[in-house]
């Protein structure tokens, strides 16, 4: 029988995996747990109140859509981020961990530049208001504690690299940089010029919804360009499952909301295709790993 261990040491598929790498922070594996367990209930919260038509989000937003493609981002990567414990070393969980800090502190950012538009600041119900004012008050301490953790985890000592396990097939490259460029052009669009990219998103938004989206568009094309440089299945496990979870997650919310989008448009088309790319992604990157580690008689 071949043995199957996770990289970090032993042999997989018959191949001796390396021992190097950064030694995993607690620091880390602790805030991926608390982000997982906040990400399901308030990713659940806005997502599911999207869905029954009521936008809930931290600011006003002209449509139920865009809040609610926020919360399904949240809850689809929550149970990725619950995996990232069981990493050995820091290189098998920095593709989640690394996009994870972009949101956090993207979000947080973008709660500040759009403070006016916060239920805080504007007024409302009291849920909404109470809200907004935990919103902005939880990604201000996630978002410090989640930088402070990777500065902390890359002063850790490097013992050397680990050994490529599972490299990525040839052929996977092209379609991934693809894929990378498209989410992080957008996502970067969206942040940096919201008033023009805006106009392209196939539903109505407001500022503060462009750059919300935006924020997660930059992290998915992060994450999937982070692959390419990774370059190896047995790194890249927690954000396999990561992937698939969001895009099904978000194709819940925007079939409920389908009245509303554009699909016909350009946008449109473009959202399809990012999704599936993500989703066939998540797929086949699983499938290759069991490949790559089944057990085989010789």
């Amino acid at each position: 029988m071949r043995e199957e261990t996770p990289a970090g040491g032993g042999v997989v598929g018959g191949a001796r995996t390396g021992v190097g790498g950064r030694e995993l922070s607690p620091g880390v594996a602790m805030l991926a747990s608390v982000v997982a367990v906040i990400s399901v209930m308030v990713g659940a919260l806005l997502a599911l109140t999207s869905v029954a038509g009521y936008a809930a989000g931290a600011w006003t937003s002209p449509e139920a859509l865009s809040p609610g493609l926020v919360g399904a981002a949240m809850a689809g990567v929550a149970p990725a981020l619950l995996t990232v414990g069981r990493a050995r070393v820091w290189e098998e969980a920095r593709t989640l961990v690394l996009p994870l800090t972009v949101v956090l502190v993207g979000l947080f950012v973008v709660s500040l530049l759009n403070g006016e538009a916060l239920w805080v600041a504007k007024g409302g119900s009291l849920f909404l208001v109470l809200f907004s004012l935990g919103w902005v008050a939880t990604l201000g301490a996630l978002a410090v504690a989640a930088v402070l953790c990777v500065a902390l985890q890359y002063r850790r000592p490097a013992l050397g690299s680990p050994e490529r396990v599972a490299p990525l097939p040839g052929w996977s490259k092209p379609p991934l940089a693809v894929l990378g460029s498209g989410w992080a052009g957008i996502g970067a669009g969206l942040l940096a010029v919201p008033d023009f990219w805006s106009g392209f998103v196939p539903w109505q938004v407001n500022r503060a919804d462009a750059q919300g989206l935006g924020v997660w568009a930059l992290a998915l094309g992060v994450g999937v360009l982070g692959s390419l440089a990774e370059d190896d299945l047995a790194r890249l496990r927690p954000a396999l499952l990561a992937v698939p979870s969001v895009a099904l997650a978000s194709a819940v919310v925007l079939a409920v909301h389908a009245p509303d989008v554009d699909w016909a448009s350009g946008p449109g088309l473009s959202l399809v295709t990012l999704l599936a790319g993500l989703l066939v992604t998540g797929a086949t990157g699983r499938l290759l790993w069991a490949r790559a580690t089944r057990p085989t008689t010789g």
